[in-house]
């Protein structure tokens, strides 16, 4: 796709489609006269015109509201879009790419194939001001409100606009005869445009590329969930991931079964004993020559789930291809640090396997011994994303890692605490938590923070070993998980995200479709690279 600075007045503008940006309860008629001093003078009667249609169809500003009117050759551009972006004192990205996502699902006719064109007034008018040096000074002896906010770099909304259309323009047809149903093109954005915003053209470029690439990950991680298990193998897995590897000049290595036990791990070979699949243990590498610091992301990879003996009831088992979401949100978060390099080292981790009730399964009551020499007994085998995670945290230790950040669709109970709204996030350091929290915000991803309180240790204590790998039944599940990932970090910065709920949805929400979201890519992409 192509980014430029749009130079043209709006009416002017020979774009197939214009875009104006509105705030809720604004006039359509007063945005208009601002954004353009035509439409106060002989645009004055298209402009009533529009202003009473939209009027009439009930548009009003609101958070992903639409409006759409064919321009008749009043000026020109073919059609004219208002954007609702919601309150103004609410306003940030997460409203700017909501909105473009909204534009992409409302695209008008049947094959739209054209030029976008957004306008903003003067973007610095649009946004909340930023606070006085006596309200900064004041923060710092209380909590600031809810609703005060600083001003948000343009370039900040550009990237967001940019991640918003691509996000939303994502589908997967591989497996449909018709890959469009009825023939006609799919609906296509050439181009984007952008007025009314105080950025150089450098940094508007910046802003375009960044966008692009984030959205182009997530729709890359999106692609290997939605692939079919029988497809989508530990072996594929590996594949795309050495093509990661290759496009962006990383390295990468791949250890098979027998590499793996001379490795010593134990947890995660036990997950893959049942299953006729062969594990992969993937490793991809950035790294920066005398690098302060050494980030490592690990991924669950469970690329099918049956829960092994403790075997899942058919409607829980049914998207259960989604389980290796945290390893492609690993593998395709390495392709924008590859593009982007950061100035310190990067590892992604993933641990690849099926969990499946082969003849060599695990028992229920089996007791296995970690990377680390920590023994557990297994006391379900449907929590085995953890014991792939605790030989893959080893490694991330063994290998020089300084900071651990392990992303997995870990446990139902997450679900149920936060819906599919956001993930749950847990860690040793608060200070990554808080980062990644922040990072999360930024993206449009929700990241909720859940205790580790010493006491949930007790559930884990084993009779004959040294930890069980599934703690007290129906309480705090998802703290218990973590509590447990956290005996193989070694006393590292360590952030677990448990991305089970986001992970997936049902229906198009926002700028994620319908099934595998993705979630995490745009996190930790905005966490490594800023």
């Amino acid at each position: 796709m192509k980014y430029k600075s749009e130079s043209a007045s709006l009416s002017q503008c020979q774009s197939d489609l214009v875009c104006v940006f509105v705030y809720a309860n604004e006039k359509v008629d007063s945005v208009l006269s601002e954004v353009d001093a035509a439409f106060s003078g002989k645009m004055k009667p298209f402009l009533q015109t529009v202003s009473a249609h939209a009027a009439e169809d009930g548009f009003k500003g609101k958070s992903g509201q639409v409006f759409t009117l064919a321009t008749f050759g009043n000026i020109g551009a073919r059609r004219i879009t208002f954007l609702g972006l919601g309150e103004k004192k609410d306003f940030t990205t997460a409203n700017a790419r909501k909105a473009a996502a909204a534009l992409v699902r409302r695209l008008p006719g049947d094959s739209f194939q054209g030029d976008v064109s957004f306008y903003f007034r003067d973007s610095e008018s649009l946004k909340p001001a930023a606070k006085s040096s006596a309200a900064k000074a004041k923060t710092k002896a209380s909590p600031p409100a809810k609703s005060a906010k600083s001003a948000i770099p343009d370039s900040e909304i550009v990237q967001a606009i940019v991640e918003g259309i691509h996000l939303a323009s994502y589908s997967f047809k591989k497996y449909k005869s018709s890959r469009n149903g009825d023939g006609r093109k799919e609906k296509t954005v050439n181009s984007l445009a952008f007025s009314g915003f105080s950025i150089t053209a450098k940094n508007l470029a910046d802003a375009c590329a960044r966008g692009e690439s984030i959205a182009e990950s997530t729709n890359f991680a999106r692609r290997l969930i939605a692939e079919p298990p029988c497809f989508m193998t530990p072996s594929r897995l590996a594949d795309e991931a050495r093509s990661v590897a290759k496009e962006f000049g990383l390295t990468i290595k791949v250890f098979d079964a027998k590499e793996i036990e001379k490795m010593s791990m134990g947890s995660f070979l036990g997950v893959a004993r049942g299953a006729k699949e062969p594990p992969k243990f993937i490793v991809i590498s950035y790294d920066v020559p005398k690098s302060k610091k050494k980030v490592a992301i690990v991924g669950k990879g469970i690329t099918f789930d049956s829960g092994g003996l403790s075997l899942k009831p058919a409607q829980s088992m049914e998207h259960m291809k989604y389980d290796m979401s945290g390893a492609a949100a690993v593998i395709a978060t390495m392709r924008v640090v590859g593009k982007f390099k950061p100035n310190f080292s990067v590892m992604a981790v993933v641990a690849a396997t099926e969990n499946m009730p082969g003849d060599n399964a695990l028992h229920p009551g089996d007791v296995i011994t970690a990377m680390n020499g920590k023994t557990i007994e297994v006391n379900n085998t449907d929590a085995e994303g953890r014991l792939i995670l605790a030989d893959a945290l080893t490694y991330a230790v063994k290998h020089g890692a300084d900071q651990l950040i392990d992303i997995a669709t870990l446990t139902g109970a997450v679900v149920t605490a936060l819906g599919r709204v956001a993930a749950g996030i847990m860690g040793s350091d608060q200070n990554l938590v808080d980062q990644l929290i922040e990072s999360g915000a930024k993206s449009g991803e929700k990241l909720w923070q859940l205790p580790l309180y010493d006491e949930y240790q007790e559930s884990l204590k084993s009779d004959i070993a040294d930890l069980k790998n599934a703690g007290a039944r129906g309480e705090a599940g998802t703290a218990s998980a973590a509590m447990f990932l956290k005996e193989f970090t070694s006393g590292k910065s360590w952030a677990h995200l448990d991305i089970a709920g986001p992970g997936w949805l049902d229906r198009d929400r926002e700028e994620c479709n319908k099934g595998g979201t993705g979630f995490g890519v745009r996190t930790l992409c905005r966490y490594l690279i800023g």
